[in-house]
């Protein structure tokens, strides 16, 4: 069997950390992973409110087909998930994940996405401190853990968790694909 096929959607200023750590660790383990984002253009990393590395995309958002993905990654930073949010092509693939029941994870402030495709009523969550509050309002159970797995949806609190993140993604996405 082949690793599996997992998505990373991200736009400009994901937290640098929570891309490439995972990144690097889901292809060491022998899954495929591609970046879709907003537009072909490379897009860059920060580091905290630093500018960080540039990557250049695979995919458009717009083109990605969920069917051909066994899991989506949703990177933090501050900027990423806002701008992310915003774009209803972005919101429609994670609520599409959800719905053909594929994991999703989501990291640092990452889980808004999920607010916003109104995925985690009723279910565990965590993620970065200030947006806790959010998670609670869409009607997510808070935990205080570094990673929180509740079926497919893996969420963690930041980039300090960025390989136990990627681990539990995988995990998901294994037993998903088995």
């Amino acid at each position: 069997m082949t690793g599996p096929d997992i998505l990373i959607m991200a736009s400009d200023g994901f937290e640098q950390d929570e891309l490439f750590v995972p990144l690097e660790q889901l292809r060491a383990a022998g899954a495929n992973v591609a970046l879709a984002a907003p537009g072909i253009l490379p897009i860059r990393a920060t580091v905290l409110d630093d500018p960080g590395e540039w990557i250049t995309p695979d995919l458009i958002i717009a083109e990605v087909a969920v069917e051909n993905w066994d899991a989506l990654l949703l990177p933090g930073g501050l900027i990423n998930p806002d701008h992310l949010r915003a774009n209803p092509k972005a919101v429609a693939l994670v609520a599409a994940f959800v719905a053909a029941g594929k994991p999703v994870g989501a990291i640092c402030h990452g889980p808004w996405l999920l607010v916003e495709a109104d995925a985690l009523r009723g279910r565990r969550a965590t993620g970065w401190p200030s947006i806790r509050t959010d998670l609670r309002n869409a009607g997510a159970l808070v935990e205080e853990g570094p990673v929180v797995v509740d079926g497919g949806i893996v969420t963690a609190v930041g980039p300090q968790d960025s390989a136990a993140f990627a681990d539990a993604l995988l995990a998901a996405a294994v037993s998903t694909k088995a």
